[in-house]
């Protein structure tokens, strides 16, 4: 999952270092006034986000199975601890009524 996030501000701040060359050559408009630095961060996650999306598919489905694996396990622990405490309640139970 780091990998993935790492990876992902990297296509941002290559697409950051892109735009801002681009915008202060002159070859995409600047901002109104003294919004310029907005503008290129903006343009530049508009740029990556698209490109993140199609370059980084395999390492998002790598990142996906982590998650699901994790998922899995949590709850294969909860349902082992459900039925620890089903145990103990049942025996506590049957214990009460033989007395």
């Amino acid at each position: 999952m780091l990998r993935y996030t790492l990876m992902r501000l990297g296509i941002f701040a290559g697409c950051l270092v892109v735009v801002w060359g681009l915008v202060y050559s002159g070859i995409v408009p600047r901002g109104l006034g003294d919004s310029n630095g907005m503008w290129i961060c903006l343009l530049a996650l508009v740029i990556s986000a698209p490109i993140s999306f199609v370059v980084l598919r395999k390492e998002r489905d790598r990142a996906s199975l982590q998650v699901v694996r994790r998922v899995d396990r949590m709850k294969a622990n909860l349902d082992a601890n459900r039925s620890q405490e089903d145990g103990a309640d049942d025996a506590t139970r049957a214990q009460g009524q033989t007395s």
